[in-house]
């Protein structure tokens, strides 16, 4: 079985717009897949909908056997330990420290109790120093977030998504607010992290020579559709201009 499966999904916000139309895919475990698109084409709300942030409208995401659409709240919470986040703008808690925003990966294991209290075993503290380490900003556990560079609160993002012990991340456009350096950092230490953990990994990016460069299969969304479904060496410039505006009806699939 596929680590994920979407079938059939739509989603509209409102009874004007569809945001996503019949959108149809697989995931295995351990692929890095980068969905591209221009900016409305629908690629945030995925993302949104695989860990249902937003609701699902129409047909099914099946996640590790789960339907996702069907989970009650309790469940849904425990299933969400399983999918780690990573936003463009960071999400972190700016006045908190680097170790203390690493260790609100796990609050989906707390009660709501010992969240408050921030109590945390000497393992998870272990484990957030590690993943500090290997992202190369350990020196700055005990700065307050809002000092650091944004290359540097991206990897405490990525930090806060590993420590979950997640299956699966979910990427939303994580370098679209940083320079080329902080960029080329953010997608190396994704890329060979999550393949030394064995996570799977979706990656939504703009850049289409980066998604070529670090991904080994390649979805094109337009207009809330998916137009190219393939290995990154299949996506061709013909395919690329398709995607970003030039008009064919056809959907693209190799």
């Amino acid at each position: 079985m596929p680590l994920l499966q979407v079938e059939g999904l739509g989603k509209s916000y409102d009874s004007e717009t569809k945001v996503l139309r019949d959108i149809d895919f697989e995931v295995e475990a351990g692929e890095f897949i980068s969905i591209i698109g221009p900016s409305g084409a629908g690629k945030s709300t995925l993302l949104r909908c695989i860990n249902r942030m937003v609701d699902i409208n129409e047909g099914y995401v099946t996640f590790d056997d789960l339907d996702i659409g069907s989970l009650k709240k309790k469940e849904l919470r425990k299933m969400r330990t399983n999918i780690g986040m990573i936003f463009q703008h960071y999400n972190l808690v700016p006045r908190l420290t680097v170790i203390e925003n690493v260790l609100h990966g796990r609050f989906g294991y707390k009660t709501v109790m010992q969240g408050v209290l921030g109590r945390f075993t000497e393992e998870e503290k272990e484990d957030a120093f590690y993943l500090l380490e290997k992202l190369g900003i350990e020196e700055h556990a005990y700065k307050r977030c809002d000092q650091l560079s944004g290359g540097q609160q991206q990897r405490v993002g990525i930090c806060r998504a590993l420590i979950q012990k997640p299956k699966l991340v979910l990427c939303d456009e994580p370098i679209a607010s940083l320079d080329p350096n902080a960029s080329k950092v953010i997608m190396d230490h994704l890329k060979s992290i999550t393949s030394e953990m064995n996570i799977t990994c979706l990656v939504n990016l703009h850049q289409v020579e980066v998604a070529q460069n670090y991904s080994d299969r390649i979805i094109g969304l337009k207009k809330g559709e998916i137009v190219f479904d393939g290995p990154k060496l299949k996506l061709s410039e013909e395919q690329i201009n398709h995607i970003y505006g030039i008009a064919t009806k056809e959907l693209i699939t190799v």
